[in-house]
């Protein structure tokens, strides 16, 4: 998968470029503001996107993750603190709350690589904090 990554924190976001690329993903791009991640999500072409939901420009992450749903980009907020995610989750496939481990972020990754390739559902992992769903 193409990956942005959107996040403020130099040493986290470097941290998770890391990982995602030792599990086979590009990162195209990492973002610190909401500016320069909605300049990078229209100038590039992404499968996937990590969130962080506070930026260097205020708690803005829910801007751009509603830009990135606009966009048909599947993403995750990756934040410490996961309360800020509006209950709609603002398009979001789920949330990964800091601090995590790198074990639990790679099993993320390999849930939502399935589930975006469109293979058969693993087993959420237990880091990984989905929406709500209501049934009809």
């Amino acid at each position: 998968m193409r990956i942005i990554i959107v996040e403020d924190e130099a040493l986290l976001a470097l941290e998770l470029e890391s990982e995602v690329e030792a599990a086979g993903h590009t990162v195209i791009g990492v973002a610190a503001d909401s500016a320069s991640a909605m300049t990078l999500i229209e100038k590039e072409s992404a499968d996937f996107a990590f969130v962080d939901i506070h930026l260097l420009d205020g708690p803005t992450g829910v801007d751009v993750g509603r830009f990135l749903a606009s966009k048909d980009i599947p993403y995750v907020f990756v934040s410490g603190n996961v309360k800020r995610i509006p209950p709609d989750f603002a398009g979001a496939v789920g949330a990964i709350e800091k601090p995590y481990t790198v074990n639990g972020l790679q099993n993320a990754l390999e849930y939502l690589d399935a589930m975006i390739s469109g293979k058969d559902a693993l087993i959420v992992p237990p880091n990984l904090i989905m929406p709500a769903t209501t049934t009809p």
